[in-house]
């Protein structure tokens, strides 16, 4: 007979997955994050899915559950607003190549004319990162005519920088060219095709219990909005945020790209173009992006220590959410948190890169 202290062991042992519980248990303790969900998947299945912690800290305390819905942040920029452009180059509506004001005419003054889709997506337009919160004050026809009165701070394609500005111009154009705003372009052609039961932006309120709750606003805890400021002004629909989903929703959505473009039958994006969407492009001064992702820049550390630079792509939120994807390995690892609940502090970064790392580890071994 075998004794039960080796059985649990061996148990224990065969667990490749075992480390994440430690790394976010440890994550909650130190304060970095009230809680998180952590899904990994691998060859096309769940291969680690779990909650952890406290969802809610203020006013009252909740338990984390799988199923919480999140305010994604900036991963709003690829699943959203960059896989609605890649549906609409599918279509034939839209190229890398075209510039900007081909399709917002208003957009090309002040020295913008040069400036591509392409340069928006890899975030080379020379476009401020941010504008001032006052341009969005007066509505969202105010605000982007402000949008299309800036100046470049650099010439086109010249210089990396990241740039809320850039996909908030990207999701403007989903709508100019798709007919409809992002959120509901989005919804129709990528979050209900695949499944993604909880995915859009401003939740209904049939769902609130399930939302975590973010930073403040007024001094006041926000749950059930987005948290950017800039897309609260714009009414919950922007290009940079305000998408809502779960980590089952983007695990559906990581699955698609890693089937290149399909999942259950239902085809979202041409093969080819889950290559366009992907594939590494370099950027000055130093490192590579690809079409509404990270690949290798200084924003990539959330790919671990175990991936090789240059495979993988992925992205991450300011609420505290991460998704990164490892084609060759068929690996995605999401993990979201609310980090800036309650009070917008918090730190996802190291919990981020310690569970790459462990994930890395447990693929090879």
């Amino acid at each position: 007979m075998i004794p039960l202290f080796f059985s649990v062991f061996a148990f224990a042992a065969a667990d490749p997955f075992a480390g994440i519980d430690a790394a976010v248990n440890k994550a909650i303790e130190r304060g970095e994050v009230p809680g998180a969900v952590v899904i990994v998947v691998h060859k096309d299945a769940i291969a680690f899915r779990k909650a952890y912690g406290s969802k809610a800290k203020k006013p009252i305390e909740a338990a984390m559950t799988a199923d919480t819905i999140f305010d994604l942040a900036s991963l709003t920029k690829p699943v959203a607003t960059g896989t609605s452009i890649m549906h609409l180059l599918d279509a034939g509506k839209v190229q890398p190549s075209d510039k900007v004001s081909k399709h917002w005419p208003a957009f090309a003054g002040n020295g913008k004319g040069e400036v591509t889709v392409e340069h928006l997506l890899l975030h080379t337009s020379g476009l401020t990162a941010d504008n001032a919160l006052a341009d969005y004050s007066g509505g969202k026809a105010k605000a982007f005519e402000a949008i299309a009165g800036l100046k470049l701070e650099a010439p086109a394609g010249t210089r990396f920088k990241y740039s809320d500005v850039g996909f908030i111009v990207l999701g403007e154009l989903v709508e100019r060219i798709g007919g409809s705003p992002v959120d509901q372009y989005a919804k129709n052609h990528i979050f209900d095709p695949l499944k993604m039961a909880d995915a859009g932006y401003n939740p209904k309120e049939n769902v609130r219990k399930r939302i975590a709750p973010t930073g403040l606003r007024k001094q006041e805890i926000i749950l059930g909005h987005v948290h950017d400021p800039r897309a609260y002004a714009l009414d919950g629909v922007a290009g940079h945020a305000g998408l809502f989903a779960t980590a089952d929703d983007l695990a559906r959505y990581s699955r698609m790209l890693l089937n290149a473009g399909e999942l259950d039958g239902t085809r979202i994006l041409k093969t080819e173009t889950v290559k366009v969407f992907t594939e590494p492009h370099g950027v000055q001064p130093k490192g590579k992006r690809s079409l509404g992702w990270d690949v290798d820049t200084g924003y990539s550390s959330l790919r671990g220590e175990g991936f090789q630079p240059g495979d993988g792509f992925g992205h991450t939120g300011f609420t505290g959410t991460s998704l990164w994807i490892e084609p060759k390995h068929r690996v995605a690892i999401i993990i979201l948190t609310n980090r800036v609940h309650p009070d917008d502090k918090g730190n996802a970064t190291p919990l981020r890169k310690e569970i790459a790392t462990i994930v890395a580890g447990a693929i090879s071994n």
